[in-house]
């Protein structure tokens, strides 16, 4: 049963070495990130999963283990999910950015897993993938990568788009709230349009809810480079 979950934005931009000069900028995210993740450590759970958004060569399972790097970004920078034995696939960008907030909180609480979901993952099958990970021990915790929509600003990745705007703020609001049927309700054409990374993760992550009765919290909210991130954390 789901016992607690951590969401946090999955930009490269929050390891510093990525960043580099303009690495301040997102202190406040990271800050935001780290009590995020204490709040899955003081929840204590048999197990922690990691979710995020993958390419096709990225999406399914990720065993302990996995390793991933920052090298195609021009960083001498290498991350481990977690403990175990080296497994043949790499860790596609997001759960590689979790492999490292992992790290810098020296998590040692319980084992981790990944799971890489592409973005047009159809709603029902993430609430499926929710559903069978929560049920995979009697405490799970989930740490949940994704952004919101990448067209806030004309010089967001994705241009500027109107309705990017209300998108996230009522993502931000179903975080804020453990609101799941919100998080079930998104218009998955419509994020798809948006470039929202988060859509299918924070969808697992309301499949994996249902029945928890968790309270949330938005610790962090903010649109630095024309995409919406945002921190939450569930208990």
């Amino acid at each position: 049963m789901l016992v607690a979950a951590a969401v946090c934005p999955c930009p490269p931009l929050l390891v510093p070495d990525v960043a580099a000069g303009a690495a301040p900028e997102l202190d406040a995210a990271r800050s935001a990130c780290a009590d995020a993740l204490g709040v899955l450590a003081a929840a204590r759970p048999d197990v922690l999963f990691v979710v995020g958004p993958a390419e096709q060569d990225g999406r399914g399972r990720h065993l302990a283990g996995a390793t991933g790097s920052f090298h195609g970004f021009g960083v001498d920078v290498d991350v481990r999910l977690g403990m175990g034995a080296d497994q043949e696939r790499l860790l596609p960008p997001s759960l590689a950015v979790a492999a490292w907030l992992l790290g810098r909180a020296q998590w040692a609480d319980a084992p981790v897993e990944g799971l890489g979901v592409g973005d047009s993952l159809a709603g029902d099958r993430c609430l499926a993938a929710g559903r069978e990970l929560g049920a995979r021990a009697e405490r799970v915790a989930l740490l949940v990568m994704g952004d919101g929509s990448a067209c806030r600003t004309l010089k967001a990745p994705g241009y500027l788009d109107e309705r990017a705007v209300d998108f996230d703020r009522e993502a931000a609001r179903a975080l804020d709230a453990a609101d799941v049927g919100a998080l079930k309700a998104l218009d998955e054409s419509l994020a798809y349009e948006l470039r929202v990374a988060g859509r299918a993760p924070w969808q697992v992550l309301a499949g994996a809810a249902e029945g928890a009765g968790l309270a949330g919290q938005l610790l962090y909210e903010d649109a630095p480079y024309g995409v919406g991130y945002f921190v939450a954390a569930w208990s």
